[in-house]
């Protein structure tokens, strides 16, 4: 997905993927290993550290394209974007199996990388 919206002339933030999957997995296992509750986590300094990262790339950001599966954090992210005006997309990865109403938040949602970008 990034590497097609660069080759059609955009800027592309993706770094946060370099974390992995599993980054939230063992932040949790830290956390409760040290005897933390979520909030506690959720307010510590690295849950800080992240969070601001994200939000200062969000706050950049001219458009922002949820990129589906997606998990809440994703999801949480394009309603921000949404709600502050910024220009938000969805791109599906297929036909979805379950509908939900409200992508149509979203000011366009793709089956296609090639539609999007058209858009974009």
């Amino acid at each position: 997905m990034a590497e097609a919206l660069r080759d059609a002339g955009h800027e592309v933030f993706d770094d946060w993927y370099a974390a992995g999957p599993d980054a939230d997995d063992h932040w949790q296992a830290y956390e409760l290993d040290r005897g933390h509750t979520y909030k506690e986590a959720l307010y510590g300094p690295h849950a800080q550290t992240v969070f601001g990262f994200d939000l200062h790339h969000l706050e950049l950001a001219d458009v922002v394209v949820l990129v589906l599966p997606a998990g809440k954090s994703g999801h949480l992210e394009l309603g921000w974007a949404a709600g502050r005006g910024k220009p938000s997309y969805i791109l599906f990865d297929g036909e979805p199996t379950r509908y939900d109403v409200m992508y149509q938040f979203a000011d366009g949602v793709f089956m296609d990388v090639k539609e999007l970008i058209s858009v974009l």
